[in-house]
């Protein structure tokens, strides 16, 4: 645990470092590291992070990746443990995910901007904030073209690693599904076939499995019926399904009228209690709200 604490201090002020060496002051890259290392997402101008420099948004780009890779990983760098870390699952699915999802947006909103770096900017900024749970904004991707749009929507999904700061369902839980939809499609084919679920080459036991399955049915099940508990208040489909899954996964902004340059001040009361009510689930991951 100490070593967790001074791994999560240390990339802080390394955080904090680099913002300062972009010419923002004391208090502006305190409270930006702050809120990039506990994907917070809150900044100090209306804006976002859209008035800073690219340098800046840069920095905040790769501080977000790294506050959403598994701390196991930063403790097995330390132990000099660079085969494991290599062979981690999870980091190469999240690596790669973002990989993807960054070269797709980008070819995507190619004819948005006026060059490839803005582009390729704008496009790693906004993966590395949706699928880390932070929220950070450099642009208003609700004006994004609908095929951009879906690519962070599933984002909102999956979220950044297990034992990181990041919300959302978890790259592990993931991994852990399509290994079991493979199983079962399997065991399908092969009748008496016995298979184990492995994850980083360790097997799971089968508590595990049946637990990511009912995390994922319960996540589903209270995002369906929230989603549609706001879309009460009137306003449009897009707008009240994204509010409830940027609640329950701690993303932040959503699309619609509640995307990255619009708020949720427009909701009733009763639905604002209910998307508190969210994020208080999502971030202490369901089970325990629930079971209270």
């Amino acid at each position: 645990a100490k070593i967790l604490y001074l791994l999560y201090m240390v990339l802080t002020v390394l955080d904090i470092f680099f913002l300062l060496m972009g010419g923002l002051s004391l208090f502006e890259s305190v409270c930006t590291a702050f809120s990039t290392a506990g994907t917070g997402g809150f900044g100090i101008k209306a804006d976002g992070m859209a008035s800073f420099s690219p340098y800046i948004q840069n920095v905040c780009t790769v501080f977000m990746m790294l506050f959403g890779v598994n701390f196991t990983c930063f403790y097995l760098l330390l132990l000099r443990n660079f085969k494991g870390v290599f062979k981690n699952e999870e980091l190469r699915f999240y690596i790669i995910t973002f990989a993807a999802a960054v070269t797709l947006i980008a070819f995507n909103i190619r004819d948005m901007y006026d060059t490839v770096e803005e582009t390729i900017r704008h496009s790693a900024f906004q993966v590395a904030s949706l699928i880390t749970s932070t929220g950070f904004a450099t642009t208003d991707f609700n004006l994004w073209p609908p095929f951009s749009k879906a690519i962070l929507f599933v984002l909102m999904f999956v979220g950044a690693c297990a034992g990181s700061t990041g919300g959302a369902i978890k790259v592990a839980r993931i991994i852990i599904l399509f290994k079991s939809i493979r199983r079962s499609i399997n065991k399908m084919i092969r009748p008496n076939q016995v298979e184990v679920i492995r994850l980083n080459g360790a097997p799971l036991d089968e508590d595990t499995v049946s637990a990511t399955h009912t995390f994922f049915s319960l996540y589903m099940f209270l995002l369906l019926g929230s989603g549609l508990l706001v879309c009460l208040d009137g306003f449009d489909f897009t707008t009240s399904f994204t509010a409830a899954i940027a609640c329950l996964s701690n993303i932040g902004p959503g699309l619609g009228l509640v995307g990255p340059m619009g708020n949720f001040a427009f909701f009733s009361p009763a639905v604002k209690l209910l998307l508190s009510l969210l994020m208080l689930m999502g971030r202490l991951e369901l089970f325990s709200v629930v079971i209270m």
